[in-house]
């Protein structure tokens, strides 16, 4: 797909673009530029002791970040590459301490997406943590980033992004496979390639090798918490994400147990919460009883974002 050339110069620059992914909006800056990643750093109010992701758009990329391509990865490259899974790996000396956070380790993906494919392809690998400020919930629109950082971040607006959590990652650099941050690609399917158990990281380490994993995320200024016996649904000052609605409200959006769409739209309604003067967003508990791959990932974002 074609990329303007205005993008393409900027990030040659130095300089940060926003950019769609399959997950979420990525903000995209050089891999091999010290001082354009700092700026990603500065433009997000990142604190620096969290390690980036590069994306690729080439298999042979990874040859210049990851010291050793285990057969782990190769088998999960083959079957999930493009898309939202990351790998982490043993890096090679040259990679930028900024990028891994001085860590031994560098997170690799390739995303499912032509934009992103195109860009990096016209560029470099990237750098790219979600497009918005740090903590605040991830951009999936590029209305998001926007409302985030005004006129100050060239964007490319690629629509909606079509999963709308950010990608598994998985840590191959040590004896045992390990999840660090759950996403749509499950642990089943990742033990069911590798025919071998994968372990889930479920501490906030003080030196992590995945984002997401120490500090606040997602949350927006609305209050976010799990629905009780006390939360009424004519409160009209809450918004309700309800999986079994037996009302239709102005304030209720009811899911029907299609948690794939409430994965898509769950950053969407928490920013439309902020716009629309809600005080409160009240979601229906679930957990994985429910059949779908994408509810660790989904629990994890929530949990992250709730205040009460």
């Amino acid at each position: 797909m074609p990329i303007d050339q205005k993008y393409i110069q900027a990030i040659k620059n130095g300089d940060v673009v926003a950019f769609p992914t399959e997950t979420v909006y990525g903000l995209g800056a050089d891999a091999w530029n010290s001082e354009a990643i700092a700026k990603v750093f500065e433009t997000k109010g990142r604190p620096s002791d969290n390690p980036l992701i590069v994306h690729v758009s080439d298999f042979d990329q990874i040859n210049d970040f990851a010291a050793e391509i285990p057969e782990a990865a190769q088998l999960l490259i083959e079957e999930f590459w493009p898309g939202p899974l990351t790998l982490v790996f043993k890096k090679k000396p040259e990679v930028l301490d900024a990028v891994t956070a001085g860590l031994d380790t560098i997170a690799i993906r390739m995303p499912a997406n032509e934009i992103a494919l195109s860009l990096i392809l016209e560029t470099n690998p990237l750098v790219a943590p979600s497009a918005n400020r740090s903590g605040a919930p991830s951009p999936t629109k590029a209305s998001h980033i926007k409302a985030d950082f005004g006129s100050s971040v060239l964007v490319i607006d690629g629509g909606s992004t079509q999963v709308g959590l950010e990608s598994t990652v998985l840590d191959i650099s040590g004896e045992q496979p390990m999840i660090l941050r759950p996403g749509v690609i499950g642990k089943d399917q990742i033990e069911q390639v590798l025919n071998q158990t994968v372990l889930i990281d479920d501490k906030s380490s003080e030196k992590p090798k995945s984002p997401g994993q120490k500090y606040s995320h997602y949350k927006p200024k609305a209050d976010v918490k799990w629905l009780d016996s006390e939360d009424e649904f004519e409160d009209t000052s809450s918004l309700f994400l309800l999986l079994n609605a037996e009302t239709e409200q102005q304030n209720i959006i009811n899911y029907t147990q299609d948690f794939e769409k409430l994965a898509r739209e769950l950053y969407d309604r928490f920013r439309q919460a902020d716009l629309d003067g809600y005080k409160k967003v009240i979601i229906e508990p679930f957990d994985d009883r429910y059949d779908s791959s994408v509810i660790p990932a989904l629990l994890n974002r929530i949990e992250k974002a709730t205040s009460l």
